[in-house]
Order: structure tokens, then sequence, then C-alpha cells
């Protein structure tokens, strides 16, 4: 089975599957979607240095002929928003485990301590982590024997491993135009950084909005509201609570309110996962939080 298939199964049986693993013996679980991991690597090699004011970011490796830089999740997680030295907090083994991820076009390396087993879940037996801005953690499950997992927030570790991901947006934020849009704009997203940039795109683009933290908070919203007043729902996939996918299917099966465009948001870039996006009736597929992508895929889905 392929990946659209396998993921397209999945999330109509509102599932999700998590690679889980350890940043240090006998510690807690954590994980990540697992259709964000290109493939798990034991590297041998000494890491080449780089210049980075971030202590977390280890260097680079270089495989297949792609430069990849490295984070160590462990000194991450440890991580202040102070450039201090966290060597004591490292991944504490010679083994250099590392997850090669792809985060909307971007190779990124994860440094763990061990690779742990693939978790099959339905998106309501996750539960959110409570509000706070230093939150690194989206989510929690329950393991195979009960024990709790983790969900890393995959988005808010890239954008502080690399500042320049957010300067570049801020950069092609001044390429974009008010869209002349009366309705609300409804976004939803479980990571507190990607909401944080789409709220700027949205005041670049002169729009109003409202944003949510998972998709059950903005089904809730929507399902008391007139559809007249709903211009277009932008939304992430991977979310605890109710997942996109579940929220693209509740919107389309519901007559009062399936002629609402849906965008797609999501740092699961490619082709397939686009097509996957389509097939389940969303009308515009962008990578994450991308504002020309935005802009475009707005006017394109409004006819403006």
């Amino acid at each position: 089975m392929n990946d659209i298939d396998t993921i397209t199964t999945l999330h109509l049986r509102n599932e999700a599957q998590f690679f889980t693993f350890n940043l240090e013996e006998d510690g807690d679980l954590y994980a990540i979607n697992i259709f964000k991991i290109k493939e798990i690597v034991k590297y041998e090699k000494e890491f080449i240095d780089i210049i980075s004011d971030i202590p977390f970011v280890e260097g680079l490796i270089i495989m297949r002929d792609f430069n990849i830089p490295v984070i160590d999740m462990r000194k991450w997680f440890y991580y202040k928003g102070i450039n201090i030295n966290l060597d004591k907090y490292a991944v504490p083994t010679d083994n250099k485990i590392i997850m090669i991820c792809d985060f909307s076009g971007i190779l990124v390396g994860i440094r763990i301590y061990s690779a742990q087993r693939i978790l099959t879940k339905k998106w309501e037996e996750i539960t959110r982590s409570e509000e706070n801005p230093s939150q690194k953690v989206i989510g929690h499950t329950k393991y195979f024997d009960n024990r709790i997992v983790q969900i890393v927030d995959v988005e808010k570790m890239a954008v502080e491993a690399f500042p320049w991901i957010e300067e570049e947006k801020e950069q092609e934020l001044k390429n974009i135009t008010k869209i002349e849009l009366k309705k609300l704009v409804l976004i939803a997203d479980d990571s507190k950084a990607v909401l944080k940039i789409m709220s700027k795109i949205m005041e670049k683009l002169e729009l109003k909005y409202k944003t949510f933290n998972n998709g059950e908070e903005l089904l809730k919203f929507l399902f008391t509201t007139s559809p007249d007043k709903i211009g277009v729902i932008i939304t992430d996939l991977e979310m605890p609570v109710t997942s996109g996918f579940e929220v693209i299917k509740q919107i389309k099966n519901n007559n009062y309110y399936s002629h609402i465009p849906i965008i797609v948001n999501s740092s699961m870039s490619g082709k397939s996962n686009e097509e996957m996006a389509k097939s389940l009736n969303a009308d515009g597929f962008v990578s994450k939080s991308n504002p020309k992508e935005i802009e475009e895929s707005i006017k394109k889905t409004l006819q403006l």
C-alpha cells in the first residue's frame, strides 16, 4: 500500500500513526507523526561543524548528496531561548540514531536515543496539552503498556532551530496584498508557532479571522455560525482530538456548510499528500504557512 492510500485509509477511520522513541535510557516516551519521517539511520561519521547560534543544532550530515542539519531533541527540551551551552543535556550515547524528517520540503535530522514502536491511535484518544506558550508538546496519548506518550510540536522545534524559516516568511509577507473579503476566515492548527505565522499572514491580507487549536474547536464554532458569515476554512491535517481529515469530511457531508471552501495547510508536503487532500474534497493545498501560496489559494478558491 502506498503512502497516499495508507494516510487516506487511516484518516477515513479518524486514525493516525506515530513513531515513538526515547531521548535517554528509561526516559519518557515521545512521538511524531510517522509520515513526517523519511527514514531512521545510524550515522557512523562525525557531524560537520556549521556556524549556528542555536545550541541544540549539532551540525551537518551528508546523505545521498543532501546536506542535512541535525538537531539534538533532548537539548531542545532544555532550551529556553537563550544561547547557553546545553552539552550536559545531550542525548546520552555515542550511537548516533537520527530520524530524517521532512518539514515542508526541508530535510532535518533529529537525534534520539532509541527507537520504539509504531503506535496507531484514533484522534479522540489523543489529549491536547494545556495552553502554554513555551510548551514543546502538542498532546499526549497512551502507549501499549499505558505509559504516557508525548507528541512533539515539531513545527515549533524547526522554527526555533532555524530562525531563518520565520525570517523568510517575514520577507514573503511583504509580497502579499490585501484581499477584499468581508467574511470570516477560520484557521485550525495544533502548533502555536504555525498559528502565530498564520495570524501575521491574515493581518497582512487584512482579513478577519479566528484561530482554533484543533478541528473540534473549529467545528463547534462553525456549526453554531451562519455559513453566510464564513469565507474560507484553512486547516492542518494532523491535530489532536479531531483531525483536519475529519473537519473536511464533516463539512463536506453537511449540505448547509459544504459550499465553504477548505484549504489544507500541511507540513506533509508532496504531490501525494496534495492528491490525498483533494481526494477528500479539499479545495486547495498549501505547504505549511507559505504566505504567497495562501494568498493565491484563497483568491483561487474564492475566484477573486
